[in-house]
């Protein structure tokens, strides 16, 4: 029979490695709830191609941003958004600084060649790309999730194409950059005023934060902790 002193030795032993383990799992989770999820909706019907090029200079300023570990995904709002075609470049960044760094420069010169080529989609279905976005950043696990909606925010549907839907954004923050005035708001701000403010009630009542920045030097904010 084992002594009783031995017996008692091994239990301490034991529960010590159950706790340091269990304390290791809890900071990895800790860890991991740390990172950040971004997924940019590019608006590309119409005229607002022309806005691109500021486009790239957000999408620029996110990846000096992002950390190792980080998510960030870019994608086009097109005719049927909810699609995982309209994704241009999409990444979790390797924990690795140097090959995180390799990553940003490669996703930085496909979303490049993406814009210099891009061509104007017909409608524009930002619901349908809010809706992909959710589903791609609830399935990274993000501990901070944001979904920024570069565009004039004026939806055009084709016929038949349903978009009523409530948006699940507890947990999200939805930033509207860029929001441009189009010329029919010009004629009657009550447009632009009503599309904002649409917008905002339908992420608000989806539990999400809204936020808009159309003032390209405050971007700090976004991807602050």
């Amino acid at each position: 029979m084992m002594p009783t002193r031995f017996l008692y030795k091994r239990s301490g032993i034991a529960g010590a490695l159950l706790l340091t383990f269990a304390l290791l799992a809890a900071c990895t989770k800790h860890e991991a709830s740390r990172d950040q999820g971004v997924y940019m909706l590019l608006d590309t019907s119409g005229t607002y191609t022309a806005e691109l090029e500021h486009a790239q200079r957000l999408i620029n300023y996110a990846l000096t941003r992002l950390q190792p570990g980080d998510t960030f995904a870019v994608a086009r709002i097109d005719t049927g958004s909810f699609s995982e075609k309209d994704i241009i470049q999409k990444r979790t960044f390797d924990i690795r600084p140097s090959s995180a760094n390799a990553q940003k420069r490669e996703f930085r010169d496909q979303i490049d060649q993406f814009i210099e080529k891009v061509k104007p989609s017909r409608y524009t279905d930002i619901s349908g790309g809010v809706l992909q976005a959710i589903e791609y950043l609830n399935e990274t696990g993000a501990g901070r999730k944001t979904i920024l909606v570069f565009s004039d925010l004026k939806e055009e549907l084709p016929e038949g194409y349903v978009r009523d839907i409530p948006l699940q954004l507890n947990g999200f923050n939805v930033v509207a950059v860029n929001v441009t005035k189009l010329r029919s708001d010009n004629v009657d701000p009550r447009e632009y005023i009503d599309r904002l403010d649409a917008w905002q009630q339908r992420v608000e009542e989806g539990g999400g934060k809204w936020t808009v920045i159309n003032d390209m030097d405050r971007l700090d904010p976004i991807f602050s902790g």
